[in-house]
């Protein structure tokens, strides 16, 4: 196809789209504390505000991308980025935890009409020679905003109050839009019927599904609300699954999964996802709790990470194709393992070159594989099907963090309690953070040493989980991301559906 000559303009508007949702969702991390003194919020509340957005965001995302395929990807992304900037104001002036969780629930609205439509923005504007360079661009730029965005947060709330982390989203939302105006063409799918019953299915499975991994490691399965958000979250699955095969123009056509190709990079994804995602969440607490470090100096410590993602995410935009996207993503998910073996090294008195060399391993890996694995997923969805794949992708991957902090917090906090002494008094068995405010309160020398040699320990359990994790991706990534070029016609086309505007021939 003939390439658009706006195409890397219409990149930095995708770029910033994105970049404002990342940078956003890492400052609020860090304006918690003071969120909570100013608005006088419980712990609850906090957990709603952090929580709304992402349990509106993952129930959305895949009703979001077949809106943008049926209506319109960039008119989708406009509105997407017009509400998000909307919904910064509500809450930058909250004066109340519940007018605060009321702005965070309408972002997480505008975020599930962004996020997919740039991805699919990406892939119909580039075609498949540039589209990993692309994709290396868009990823390295969420990677700035994750390790930016509590630097930037810290040095924001040194000088001015909290709302300060909603403001910075509206002038690079509207930014965002009048370039998308100005540069970017509008792109859809043909046009096919709605599919109103595999949308609510949708919203309810993936909102519950999130809700569950949240709140599992707090109570266990014997929690009773526990018990029933599963419930609902397997019932909904199950029925949409069931109802999207058999429904003549499905949202979401689940046929992609029979691409091997397509079905590889998904769960290469997922694992992936799953042990970054625990990553974050240990490391922050080993880096604040251990070694005592501020948010922001926690924050800028993860600097090795994003230079290494950036520096490795253009070598290996470069070598794709030579080497093809199944050899990229197996090497580079071994490379973070190995990452991931170093960080399981860590002590209490570890100095700085262990943590910075395991995080660059993180970051180079990470470069490597990400782009690849997604450039192979979605080079497997039909141009047609372009925003409900980048919707599939980004559903795979807020799935796979959940799934890590939970499952990898799940490691952390049990190793913790096993491993902290008998005589221990029992408020400090649970958590880091209560041993050592039990710790500070008793003066007790010998039960903060125990605590911390505790954690690391714990900390070490959790990140050789994450590395089986991400050797698991890297099996899957071997056997079933076969690069297009060496398929056969019966190995790369899929079986179509009844519907001929269905057919999901995926070697294009």
């Amino acid at each position: 196809m003939e390439r658009h000559p706006r195409r890397w303009l219409i990149l930095v508007v995708l770029c910033l789209s994105t970049l404002v949702l990342v940078i956003d969702n890492m400052v609020l991390t860090v304006a918690v504390p003071t969120i909570a003194e100013d608005l006088n919020a419980t712990a609850q509340d906090l957990q709603w505000v952090l929580e709304s957005y992402m349990l509106v965001f993952a129930g959305l995302l895949l009703t979001s991308g077949s809106l943008s395929d049926k209506f319109g990807r960039r008119k989708v992304m406009i509105i997407g980025l017009a509400l998000f900037g909307a919904a910064s104001v509500v809450a930058m002036v909250a004066t109340t935890p519940e007018q605060l969780i009321l702005g965070r629930s309408l972002m997480g609205v505008g975020g599930a009409l962004v996020m997919p439509s740039t991805l699919s923005i990406l892939i119909t504007v580039f075609d498949e020679a540039e589209r990993p360079k692309a994709i290396a661009v868009w990823s390295a730029v969420a990677m700035v905003g994750l390790v930016g965005g509590p630097v930037l947060g810290g040095a924001l709330l040194a000088k001015f109050w909290w709302g300060v982390v909603f403001l910075i989203n509206i002038p690079i939302a509207i930014l965002a839009i009048i370039a998308a105006l100005i540069l970017m063409p509008e792109s859809k799918g043909p046009w096919r019927k709605a599919d109103p019953v595999g949308m609510v299915l949708s919203i309810v499975g993936m909102a519950a599904l999130v809700w569950t991994i949240n709140e599992l490691p707090k109570g266990g399965l014997s929690h009773t609300g526990t018990q029933i958000s599963l419930a609902v979250t397997v019932v909904s699955l199950v029925a949409f699954a069931i109802w999207e095969t058999r429904h003549s123009s499905p949202m979401v056509p689940l046929a992609l999964f029979r691409d091997r190709v397509f079905t590889g990079a998904s769960f290469s994804l997922v694992l992936l996802t799953l042990a970054n995602g625990g990553l974050m969440l240990v490391l922050t607490q080993y880096l604040q709790f251990v070694l005592r470090y501020t948010p922001t100096e926690a924050g800028l410590a993860f600097t090795p990470l994003a230079v290494a993602t950036l520096v490795f995410n253009a070598i290996g935009a470069s070598l794709v194709a030579k080497t093809g996207n199944r050899a990229m993503a197996v090497f580079g998910l071994l490379v973070i393992a190995s990452g991931f073996g170093l960080l399981a090294t860590l002590t209490t008195s570890s100095g700085w070159g262990t943590l910075a060399g395991a995080m660059v391993l993180m970051g180079a890996g990470s470069g490597l594989a990400m782009p690849a694995a997604m450039a192979a997923m979605m080079g497997a969805v039909p141009e047609e099907h372009a925003g409900v794949g980048s919707a599939l992708n980004d559903t795979i991957q807020q799935a796979g963090a959940a799934l890590g902090v939970a499952i990898l917090g799940a490691v952390l906090s049990s190793t913790f309690t096993s491993n902290m002494p008998s005589n221990a008094p029992e408020a400090a068995r649970d958590s880091i953070g209560d041993a050592l405010a039990v710790a500070g309160s008793t003066k007790d020398t010998g039960l903060l040493n125990a605590t911390h040699s505790a954690f690391t320990d714990a900390m070490s359990a959790s990140f050789l989980a994450g590395a089986a994790g991400v050797v698991a991706a890297a099996v899957l990534a071997l056997f079933l991301m076969k690069d297009r070029k060496g398929d056969t016609k019966e190995e790369t086309e899929v079986v179509s559906s009844p519907n001929p505007a269905d057919d999901l021939v995926t070697s294009h």
